[in-house]
């Protein structure tokens, strides 16, 4: 299994598109693009290895475009350079969290004590149950 531990900075190969934000500022909003949208086409990218590139192309599917770009918008700040950053560390982020190998789970049998916990929770549950119920002529 490869290992994708080191960390990759994608910030050469993204390419930004600016857009008119929404939402409050009046004037100022309707004339300035503020908004950044960054894309990063990952099968042409020569940053990173063959495997990395399946293993990002599946774990984030739900956010690439049609032709296989991975799509980030910013539009949380005021200028386009702020944006255009917040872009670039979300992208880092997002590419380097998918990178990472989950270690395999070892399978272990439960301890004495854990099982013997168990077994003491169920009688305890069972005996609060039991005081639970209908009291019947029997039990007088």
């Amino acid at each position: 299994m490869p290992n994708f531990e080191e960390m990759v900075d994608i910030s050469a190969e993204i390419r930004f598109k600016t857009a008119r934000s929404g939402g409050k500022g009046g004037q100022h909003v309707n004339k300035v693009e503020t908004m950044v949208e960054g894309y990063w086409h990952i099968q042409t990218s020569q940053l990173v290895s063959e495997e990395a590139k399946n293993r990002l192309q599946e774990k984030l599917s739900n956010k690439l475009t049609a032709d296989g770009s991975l799509l980030v918008k910013s539009q949380s700040e005021r200028t386009q350079l702020g944006n255009k950053e917040e872009v670039i560390r979300k992208m880092n982020e997002l590419v380097n969290k998918a990178l990472i190998v989950p270690k395999k789970r070892k399978a272990t049998k439960p301890s004495r004590e854990s099982k013997e916990k168990r077994i003491e929770y169920k009688k305890k549950n069972a005996a609060v149950k039991e005081l639970r119920k209908k009291i019947s002529r029997d039990n007088w």
